[in-house]
């Protein structure tokens, strides 16, 4: 069978959703038997999102092989549980690098270069190249954005020639617009999603089908509208109502007959089968006791920041039969009211990732608190670094103990940059990225949350623990329960005789599935439900070693 190619665009508005109905399709399609890759297309210049501020594009989810890349790349692994890489980005900065590159070296000698066939023509390649080497049966295509924005012209002329390129009967074109709400006249309205559909008709791009985003029933008489005024076959107007949990949409878009429209007009064989997906969704949402968890960190005010680790905590929230209320602190709060403002209460703290000096010391209160009232606790990256500060400081009796990255004049950098990252000036792309092994220590957390003598997980930093310092540290007690094979690097830290407090250098968000909990967000859950909040606990204080 030829590969498939199915096009996802967006009108109207951005962020409603494109990403989550993309990984639905590819979970439905995995349903029926075939390979999936996924594509996101994103026509901003930047090469990859890796420098950009959380505030502005989200999460930067990492790829096994180290591609830093686009958030709903994580939604796409999570909900078809596959792994992507870093061909599963594509940027206009990479296409535009790419071609500029061979015109310096001489390439394209007596020729002019332009957006069309040139552009149009790497960003095909790049398309049809990732379609050869996953050997998928099926390749579902996200077009960042919205029809209509400049920038992403190029993108929608390159799956304009796809079709003709790889035969008709091989592309399938959705588009998903928002339906307003008119409280005024209490009625949903069409226009908008009329006018997307004709200026996508004027690029060359007519739909196959409609996803219609609303916060109200979307009536058989308005489908009916639509496919009217769009050209769209009435059953391929498929409504995509607001849930409370994502992992509801492959179910309401195959209740709608997703699967049926694409096998008819791809010639796609199997039929969907989604009755684990569906019981997965009724245990998520049976839960009825909740368990608040902390995630404490500098960019909360948009959780996008933190999208994996959220799902990750609903995953081994609902694997243990709660739901995770998962409370949002910022770290600058805690820093600047004390931790017992803001984490009383709480079951469970989770301190994420993240770059620079702002709101660390917010983050290092956390750690002090989590440890001395016995709260269950999980750094990562950045939250581990600033659990061996805090033990440094406090137990180890290092004054003044920080990351070099945070303070460069510390006296006790315990916390230092890497040696393979010093004298790097080029900010994109050259952390340590993607996938290392791990070998967790005997006699610990985590070896026996692991279980296992390796673990290979995703990592994205350039600081690491300070090895001149790793003997104080752990003649003071502080475990390092997980080196890597050489030994020369900490990959997690644990408190020693505390329920649950432990460090991961790495980020094992990034693996955690709605059917497959990562292991630490378990062991997490598991003993924050094992934890009584209330009552007095002393501070822990130990200055001699420990073991399990």
């Amino acid at each position: 069978m030829a590969t498939k190619y199915i096009f996802v665009t967006g009108g109207v508005v951005s962020s409603i959703g494109k990403g989550i109905c993309v990984a639905s399709i590819g979970r439905i399609l995995k349903s029926q038997g075939l390979s999936v890759t996924v594509v996101k297309l994103d026509p901003y210049l930047n090469v990859d999102p890796g420098t950009m501020s959380p505030y502005q594009h989200g999460e930067v989810f990492v790829t096994g092989d180290g591609g830093e890349t686009d958030l709903d790349l994580g939604h796409y692994e999570r909900f078809i549980d596959i792994e992507l890489t870093r061909e599963s980005n594509v940027t206009a900065g990479q296409a535009y690098l790419t071609l500029i590159t061979q015109e310096r070296r001489g390439d394209f000698l007596g020729g002019t270069i332009q957006t069309v066939p040139h552009l149009t023509n790497e960003i095909k390649s790049r398309l049809t190249g990732l379609a050869q080497k996953s050997n998928a049966d099926v390749v579902v295509v996200e077009v960042g954005g919205t029809v209509g924005d400049i920038e992403g012209l190029p993108f929608l002329e390159a799956i304009r020639q796809m079709r003709n390129e790889v035969g008709r009967s091989n592309v399938f074109y959705i588009h998903l617009t928002l339906l307003p709400y008119i409280s005024a006249s209490e009625e949903l309205k069409t226009k908008p999603t009329q006018h997307s559909v004709k200026e996508l008709r004027s690029i060359g791009i007519q739909p196959d089908a409609l996803i219609c985003r609303s916060d109200t029933e979307v009536t058989r008489s308005i489908r009916d509208k639509l496919s009217l005024f769009c050209d769209v076959d009435p059953a391929a107007v498929f409504p995509m109502p607001t849930v409370g949990n994502v992992y509801e949409v492959p179910l309401i878009m195959e209740d709608y007959g997703v699967s049926r429209i694409l096998s008819q007009t791809l010639g796609l064989d199997g039929s969907c089968e989604l009755s684990d997906w569906s019981q997965l969704v009724a245990q998520m949402n049976a839960a009825e006791h909740e368990i608040p968890i902390a995630i404490v960190g500098k960019y909360v005010e948009y959780p996008d920041s933190y999208m994996s680790v959220r799902e990750a905590l609903r995953h081994a929230a609902a694997s243990c039969g709660l739901k995770a209320d998962v409370r949002w602190v910022h770290s600058e709060a805690v820093e600047r009211d004390g931790p017992d403002a803001h984490l009383k209460g709480v079951s469970g703290i989770v301190v994420p990732g993240g770059f620079g000096p702002r709101g660390v010391e917010g983050m290092v209160d956390a750690s002090r608190y989590a440890r001395d009232r016995q709260v269950p606790y999980l750094g990562l990256c950045l939250g581990m670094q600033v659990m061996v500060i805090d033990w440094a400081r406090d137990v180890a009796g290092l004054r003044c103990a920080n990351s070099s990255e945070l303070d460069p004049d510390s006296p006790h950098p315990v916390i230092d940059i890497m040696h393979g990252q010093k004298g790097v000036t080029d900010l994109g792309g050259t952390m340590r990225l993607g996938q290392y092994p791990c070998r967790p220590q005997a006699n610990t957390h985590t070896a026996r949350i692991y279980n296992q003598p390796q673990v290979m997980e995703r990592h994205r930093h350039r600081y690491e623990v300070n090895n001149r310092y790793r003997e104080s540290l752990e003649s003071s007690g502080l475990v390092m329960s997980g080196l890597s094979p050489d030994g020369e690097l900490v990959e997690t830290a644990e408190v020693p005789g505390h329920p649950f407090m432990v460090g991961v250098q790495f980020h094992p968000e990034f693996q955690s599935r709605p059917n497959r909990p990562h292991p630490l967000f378990s062991a997490l859950l598991g003993q924050a439900r094992n934890t009584v909040r209330e009552g007095s606990q002393l501070p822990f204080r130990r200055s001699k070693s420990w073991s399990f």
